[in-house]
């Protein structure tokens, strides 16, 4: 699969209907343009494979809460998913392909993973998109379980989710329970996105970080921020009427934004550079 064909394929997915769209077949064609010779089928038989292994130990167990700890116990004990603390920044952390392989993640990646595995197993598992450090949500009509799998599954109150979040962002931002909401499968593949953007970005990789905003802008189409990095990221390149296309458009939606001024000295370089090069 080339990159142009994992583009398409994605593209065709994530414009399906939320109970349509495949997370894990979309997150793995994310992967598929950093790997071309990725085989989609093969990780999702193989994430069939750990369903199926639970199924065969635990078929007995009535109570959907132990099921839920005995996922638990095989995703992290005995397969040996874990958060990756020592290279948090690592691209292949966002990459669904390496994370199995590797056992390694970030939250969002093993999010995925404890997400598409539940599914299997007809557990109600949703995204939590909470700044800073997602997490996954068992609701049965009942109770609301919540659990990080970026912490081999752990249980967490929301007073211990407060508490996270407060130690990330020290008072900067106030929690607030909406944080914890369920989010969509579009929402989870745009912050899968948006990690993989802030990754390219800090080395900097600009055609990485277009690529990735152009896949992003299929999700999000209006969002203006992102068609304003892409302008910067062309400017870089030299792509000098690409460039000035984006950041024209950015102004043009949003000319009061906090950045405007600082757009518009793009803009004019932009213009001096061209006017140099004829």
């Amino acid at each position: 699969m080339n990159k142009e064909e994992a583009r398409r394929q994605f593209a065709e997915i994530v414009s399906r209907p939320e109970n349509e769209l495949e997370l894990d077949r979309a997150a793995l064609l994310i992967a598929a343009e950093e790997y071309p010779q990725l085989d989609v089928e093969k990780y999702l038989a193989q994430l069939d494979r750990f369903a199926d292994e639970w199924r065969d130990r635990h078929r007995a167990q009535p109570d959907p809460l132990l099921r839920l700890l005995s996922l638990n116990d095989q995703l992290f004990n005995q397969l040996g998913f874990h958060g990756n603390t020592e290279d948090y920044y690592d691209a292949r952390n966002s990459f669904l392909n390496d994370v199995m392989d590797r056992r390694s993640g970030i939250p969002i990646s093993l999010s995925v993973i404890y997400i598409e595995v539940a599914r299997r197993l007809s557990l109600p598992v949703f995204g939590v998109g909470m700044p800073g450090h997602f997490l996954v949500k068992y609701r049965d009509g009942e109770r609301d379980v919540i659990i990080d799998p970026f912490h081999a599954g752990r249980i967490l109150s929301v007073e211990r989710c407060a508490e996270m979040f407060e130690g990330m962002y020290h008072e900067t931002i106030r929690f607030q329970s909406s944080f914890l909401n369920e989010v969509t499968k579009k929402q989870i593949l745009t912050r899968m996105l948006l990690n993989l953007k802030g990754v390219y970005a800090r080395v900097p990789d600009h055609p990485r970080t277009i690529a990735i905003i152009e896949r992003t802008l299929l999700l999000t189409p209006g969002a203006m921020t992102e068609i304003r990095d892409r302008g910067l990221a062309q400017l870089e390149l030299g792509r000098y009427r690409q460039a000035l296309a984006d950041l024209e458009a950015y102004l043009h939606c949003l000319p009061q934004a906090e950045d405007a001024d600082e757009i518009r000295e793009k803009i004019t370089e932009v213009r001096q550079r061209q006017a140099r090069l004829n």
